[in-house]
């Protein structure tokens, strides 16, 4: 086991040569791949992202990953509990799951890796199923966001939750599945109403260009410290929610400090901006990524209306973590083979820095 200060640094070298190597072999025209060949890449995909959930999951428990000794705390203390299902949890699956496990004397680093193989697998799942056969280059740009890491090892409720939405997502295409998993999600952490609601209505609206006129709408409202819509949406939602969204103090840490966020507009607006172009443009768009850039530019929306609470960062993962789904998934479908005008090799090692400078010179 690596000491705890080492895993952040172990994990984007790791990423940035998977990144590098991927790019530097990478051929966009679309040729096909005999089954063998396939079936090696599969299982070379399948095993690293169990090593990967593995090295996560079984990191030492310390608070250099923050509320990962909370966890373990709180695990320590039902372990003595006869487990019952508590329809009334906040997060109706992680936290019976966590009882569940402490009930039957289950080590809680058994329950971190299980976690950990949530987060990681439903997310390569889900790249899979939308990507196919550019699935681990787009798995391996999910890896490199700046947030993946932390949701990971720190926020594991709303980051597992997180990736099981992207198997909703993914299965966009099966309604009665797709809201299932989403329900899933919500019962990992219940942050992810606000993605439910923005995702059933993308799913019957998703005219991208009315989002990004809304998008820029709530950029001007954040900029005039309008928090009507904040106070508004604390009204609405469940007591955490309420407190979170009630409570503007600003943080010492750099990451959770509230106010007007201009870094993270910059960081958001990326993937707008690519979309944007595309939009003025005129370029016929499929469906699938008007769902995907319309989900985005609402949640993303929903975090400028809220940008002046404490922890503004939970609120923004809301739709950072299909960031880079949006992001680069213009650049594997409709305009592959094509010549845009920002390669993808480009984007990635821009994405890739972009995490580097945040994890060591930013915070």
């Amino acid at each position: 086991m690596f000491p705890a200060s080492s895993y952040q640094t172990i994990y984007l070298i790791l990423v940035s040569l998977l990144s590098f190597a991927i790019c530097r072999n990478y051929t966009n025209s679309g040729r096909r791949i005999n089954s063998r060949i396939r079936e090696g890449k599969l299982l070379r995909e399948v095993v690293f992202v169990f090593l990967l959930s593995l090295f996560i999951g079984f990191r030492p428990i310390s608070s250099v990953f923050v509320d990962m000794v909370n966890y373990a705390d709180f695990y320590d203390t039902v372990s003595t509990m006869i487990f019952a299902f508590d329809w009334r949890a906040e997060n109706i699956i992680f936290d019976n799951l966590i009882y569940l496990f402490a009930s039957l004397g289950i080590k809680k680093e058994l329950f971190f890796v299980v976690v950990s193989i949530i987060y990681f697998v439903c997310m390569y799942i889900a790249c899979k199923r939308l990507f196919h056969n550019d699935a681990f280059l787009v798995y391996v740009v999910c890896l490199a966001a700046f947030s993946t890491f932390s949701y990971g090892v720190n926020g594991i409720k709303a980051g597992a939750a997180a990736s099981v939405f992207m198997l909703a997502i993914a299965y966009h295409d099966k309604i009665i599945p797709s809201l299932l998993l989403a329900l899933v999600s919500y019962g990992f952490h219940h942050s992810m109403q606000v993605v439910i609601v923005a995702w059933i209505i993308v799913l019957f609206y998703h005219d991208s260009r009315v989002f990004l006129i809304l998008w820029l709408l709530c950029v001007l409202l954040a900029a005039l410290h309008v928090t009507f819509f904040q106070e508004l949406f604390a009204s609405l939602t469940d007591e955490t929610g309420s407190a979170y969204l009630s409570n503007t103090d600003s943080s010492t840490h750099s990451f959770s400090l509230s106010g007007f966020r201009l870094d993270f507009i910059l960081y958001s607006s990326i993937p707008i901006i690519i979309g944007g172009y595309l939009i003025l443009k005129h370029i016929i768009l499929p469906k699938e990524y008007h769902l995907l850039l319309s989900l985005y530019l609402l949640t993303n929306s929903v975090w400028l209306l809220c940008m002046y609470a404490e922890f503004t960062n939970r609120i923004a993962y809301l739709s950072w973590f299909i960031y880079p789904i949006v992001l680069i998934y213009p650049f594997l479908t409709f305009l592959r083979g094509k010549h845009p005008i920002i390669p993808m090799k480009l984007v990635i090692y821009g994405h890739l820095l972009f995490t580097i400078f945040m994890a060591f010179i930013y915070y």
